[in-house]
C-alpha cells in the first residue's frame, strides 16, 4: 500500500519468505491467500507471485466524485423519510422525533462497488424537494439544496474504522477481516445552519484519504 513493492514486482518464493520472517510455512500460504483475496496479488501457473496494479484510492475529502462515464456512477437504493440515528439527529440539530429526508446509494467505480452512501435532509427544507424524489438529481444535492436557499458553505468530517455489517460485507464485496472507514460528514449553509449529514462507507483496503488545509500565521 506504501508503493514499496511496485505494481508487476515478483515476490520472493514462499521458501524465502519462510526464512525471511522465520514464519511456518502455513502462516506464509495464509498471508499470501489474504493479500491475494484483498486484490494485491497475483498468481502466475509456473511463474510466481506478483504485485498487481491496485492502488488504493487518494481522493480529495473535501471533493465530490462527480460521475463519469465508464469509470464512476452513482446507484440510487433507497428515499425514504425517516426519524435519523442520534448522531445524525445532534449534528443536524433537531428536535427529539423530527424526521429526515434519506438518500442512500452506492458508489460503482469500473462497475465495482467502492462505496455507500447515506444523505441526510431535514425534513421542514426537503420534504417538498427534488431531495425527496427517487430520482437521480441533475447537479446532485448541492444544486438541490441552493435552489431551496441552503447553499453549501463548509462541512465537517468525524473519520472512525470499525468491523463492516454483514450488509456492508455483501454490498461491497469486502475481502474477509477487512475494516471500512466510517466518514461522518456534516454540511452547513448560511449562519451555521446544518442541512445535510452524510455517513460515508468505504472499504478500508480500498482508500486513503487527503486533506489539505491552509495553514495562518495569525495568533489565535
Amino acid at each position: 500500500m506504501r508503493g514499496e513493492l511496485r505494481p508487476g514486482t515478483q515476490l520472493p518464493s514462499t521458501a524465502q519468505l519462510v526464512a525471511q520472517y522465520n514464519a511456518a510455512n502455513a502462516t506464509i500460504q495464509h498471508a499470501l491467500k489474504a493479500l491475494k483475496d484483498e486484490g494485491f496479488l497475483d498468481s502466475r501457473v509456473g511463474k510466481g507471485v506478483y504485485v498487481r496494479d491496485r492502488q488504493p484510492f487518494v481522493i480529495d475529502a473535501a471533493a465530490y466524485i462527480a460521475p463519469a462515464p465508464g469509470r464512476f456512477r452513482y446507484q440510487l437504493l433507497t428515499v425514504d423519510n425517516v426519524v435519523p440515528p442520534a448522531d445524525i439527529a445532534d449534528g443536524l440539530h433537531l428536535a427529539q422525533d423530527a424526521t429526515t429526508i434519506v438518500r442512500a446509494r452506492i458508489l460503482i467505480h469500473d462497475e465495482q462497488p467502492v462505496e455507500l452512501s447515506t444523505s441526510y435532509y431535514p425534513a421542514e427544507i426537503a420534504a417538498d424537494s427534488r431531495l425527496a424524489k427517487s430520482a437521480k438529481i441533475r447537479g446532485g444535492a448541492p444544486q438541490a439544496l441552493a435552489d431551496l436557499g441552503f447553499p453549501q458553505r463548509t462541512f465537517i468530517d468525524r473519520i472512525s474504522v470499525r468491523a463492516p455489517t454483514p450488509e456492508e460485507i455483501e454490498t461491497l464485496d469486502l475481502p474477509d477481516g477487512t475494516p471500512v472507514i466510517r466518514q461522518l460528514r456534516i454540511i452547513y449553509s448560511d449562519n451555521e445552519r446544518p442541512v445535510e449529514a452524510s455517513v460515508l462507507i468505504k472499504g478500508g483496503h480500498l482508500y486513503e484519504l487527503l486533506y489539505r488545509q491552509a495553514i495562518t500565521t495569525e495568533p489565535h
